[in-house]
């Protein structure tokens, strides 16, 4: 995973993968790996968890031959996650019923998160997830 740490700016990580059902792992564990580095270990679990989702629904959804990923540290306890395809078609949460095994990943992001959303970029798309620590927690 690509990485910056420069004194002016902010701290990044990103790398792009082949779009295979492997690329959500490899991202869990760069995810993981930068946020250790940041001093961030308390976001890794929602982290990896997120980098999942978003990077599933990539590789299922859409006809990239890549999927993009970065991590920002956006402050001294927040991040962004940052997935990027080529799809121009934006996610949206599915309504699955009682005995659905799928469809249920966009709201895990959305519970975990602070807030997530997607835009429209030239190329295809950039689906996002901040997290926080909250002012409040030990």
């Amino acid at each position: 995973m690509t990485t910056t740490a420069a004194s002016v700016g902010p701290q990044r990580c990103q790398e792009r993968y082949a779009a295979r059902l492997e690329a959500a792992q490899q991202a869990r564990r760069d995810i993981a790996s930068a946020l250790e580095s940041w001093g961030l270990s308390h976001l890794i679990e929602p982290a990896e968890q997120i980098v999942t989702e978003l990077v599933a629904n990539a590789v299922e959804h859409t006809n990239a031959a890549t999927v993009g990923i970065s991590v920002v540290r956006t402050g001294k306890e927040a991040v962004r996650i940052v997935v990027t395809d080529t799809s121009r078609t934006r996610p949206t949460p599915a309504s699955p019923s009682s005995d659905d095994e799928n469809g249920r990943g966009l709201f895990l992001v959305g519970a975990l998160a602070h807030d997530w959303g997607s835009e429209l970029v030239h190329g295809g798309k950039r689906v996002w997830a901040e997290l926080r620590v909250p002012r409040n927690a030990p």
